[in-house]
């Protein structure tokens, strides 16, 4: 099972792909004049704006549900991995993809708000496959895009999250795999037969405290080091160049791991933010794709960086070279993974590291699945409107909880190389139609910006630009938006879309 895994990989993960979420994260960053640079502040303000409606939930929660998909065990046990097989230099690979993606988050969030829906609930839904049919005009694309996500995200991915969770709490409290995955659907189950607002809400309140908790360690792990701080940034650089004495050997594996574990960890171009971003209620696309830009910087240039300086500055990570002999062994014995993050802050505070990781990798990876399970779910829903089979719902959630048992127990290697088939799939297919269909995404930022001078709170009219097939933002009789504007006092009902 293993080797025909591996030998997946190495097609989906081929240079091309590594290479083209690179070049196009230059390229949309080029083509909206480094917005991640020129719009910070913006987007800072933009993420607590906006009210919910029956619809739609806030800016935030959308940030926070996103997030949730972001910041998982990519954070804790994929920056390990990255750091054993590229070398420290990954780290700074990773950094280039967050800073380039948060351009490719932008383009893709945006084109989900322009062409998001209302399902037969009457909420919003809305991501890559939404606007490959509607803006691309592909339909045969869109199923392909959906199924794959379906599979990936309701299959593949939440395996390396349960693992984590399991390999993390065997190593810190002893507790056998099989009763984590137990603990684990138990709790996956009365959350996601709640529906989106349950999810979000649940998101809402843990995201930014586990999000928080584990930078307020780091920082005190990195302040009580503060000395070795330039180096460790030397480091990290120099070895990214293949500069550094021992890691000149495997630059192209710094790159390829840190590329990799960076587009895994931040999931920009991927496909997976869109659909979250889908949901919120705005009265401008760009509103949205604007805070999911942040969102990137939040998962890598914080947390993941957090990760990556507590292991280095302890010294508790091994690298290992191409032929698979150790090029810096610091922990004989420990498999790439929550162990290294374990052991950091071990060292550093005795009798509690074990434990924080633990505990702090159940609430990254368990909010991770249950943003792979929206996502799932949104495609389901997608697949719906042409079929209609509401069954589909109840048996992806039983896939997934199945998935989240069988990664739980079986090897890290194996979960990690079946989410990274998932991830790749989906980068793939996702990337290709962004480039085709940019168009609306960079119309609707000029939009924004044109309004913006003007010191008006943007309202999007997809007419006006001449965006087509975006229905819901078009006026109603009464010539209402869909949006409620940041304006507006909370409690104003949703408007509706025309007919």
């Amino acid at each position: 099972m293993s080797d025909l895994v591996n030998g997946i990989n190495s097609y989906i993960w081929s240079l091309p792909l590594i290479y083209l979420c690179l070049g196009v994260g230059l390229y949309f960053s080029l083509r909206t004049r480094f917005l991640q640079i020129r719009h910070i502040k913006e987007m800072v303000r933009l993420m607590f704006k906006g009210e919910s409606s029956p619809a739609g939930i806030t800016s935030f929660q959308a940030l926070t549900l996103s997030l949730s998909g972001r910041v998982g065990t990519g954070n804790i046990a994929g920056v390990a991995t990255a750091i054993t097989f590229g070398g420290p230099g990954a780290v700074f690979w990773m950094w280039v993809v967050a800073f380039f993606g948060a351009g490719t988050a932008f383009i893709e969030s945006t084109l989900a708000q322009i062409y998001k829906e209302k399902d037969s609930k009457g909420q919003y839904r809305g991501g890559p496959a939404y606007y490959i049919e509607k803006g691309l005009g592909m339909k045969w694309y869109a199923w392909v895009f959906a199924l794959s996500t379906i599979v990936g995200c309701g299959l593949l991915m939440p395996g390396v999250q349960a693992n984590s969770i399991a390999s993390g709490i065997e190593n810190a409290f002893g507790i056998s795999p099989s009763v984590s995955a137990a603990v684990i659907v138990v709790l996956l189950g009365m959350i996601i037969f709640g529906g989106v607002k349950r999810i979000a809400h649940f998101t809402q309140i843990v995201v930014p405290f586990m999000a928080l908790g584990y930078i307020l360690v780091a920082f005190v792990i990195i302040a009580m080091h503060i000395e070795m701080v330039p180096d460790v940034v030397s480091l990290i650089v120099g070895s990214a160049f293949g500069m550094k004495a021992g890691f000149g050997a495997i630059l192209g594996l710094a790159i390829e791991w840190g590329v990799k574990r960076g587009i895994y960890s931040n999931e920009a171009g991927q496909g997976t933010g869109p659909h979250p971003a889908a949901a919120a209620e705005v009265s401008h696309p760009a509103k949205q794709g604007l805070v999911q830009g942040f969102s990137v910087y939040v998962d890598t240039l914080f947390v993941c960086s957090a990760t990556a300086f507590m292991i280095i500055i302890t010294g508790a990570y091994n690298v290992m070279g191409k032929a698979g002999e150790a090029i810096v062994e610091q922990l004989p014995g420990v498999e790439a993974g929550p162990g290294y993050t374990q052991a950091a802050v071990e060292s550093v505070m005795p009798g509690f590291g074990g434990m924080f990781v633990a505990i702090a990798l159940f609430f990254f990876a368990f909010t991770t699945i249950l943003a792979y399970y929206y996502i799932a779910e949104t495609n389901v829903a997608y697949i719906n409107r042409h079929i209609h089979r509401p069954w589909l719902m109840f048996l992806l959630k039983i896939a997934l909880m199945s998935s989240v048992v069988y990664g739980a127990v079986k090897t890290a290697e194996l979960a990690w190389g079946l989410g990274d088939i998932g991830v790749g799939l989906m980068a793939w297919l996702n990337i290709i139609a962004i480039l085709l269909l940019q168009k609306p995404a960079l119309l609707a930022l000029k939009d924004y910006e044109a309004q913006k001078a003007q010191g008006l709170d943007p309202v999007f009219d997809p007419t006006k630009l001449g965006i087509k097939n975006a229905d819901i933002w078009t006026t109603d009789k009464a010539g209402n938006t869909h949006s409620v504007p940041d304006t507006e006092p909370p409690g104003v009902p949703a408007q509706t879309e025309r007919g």
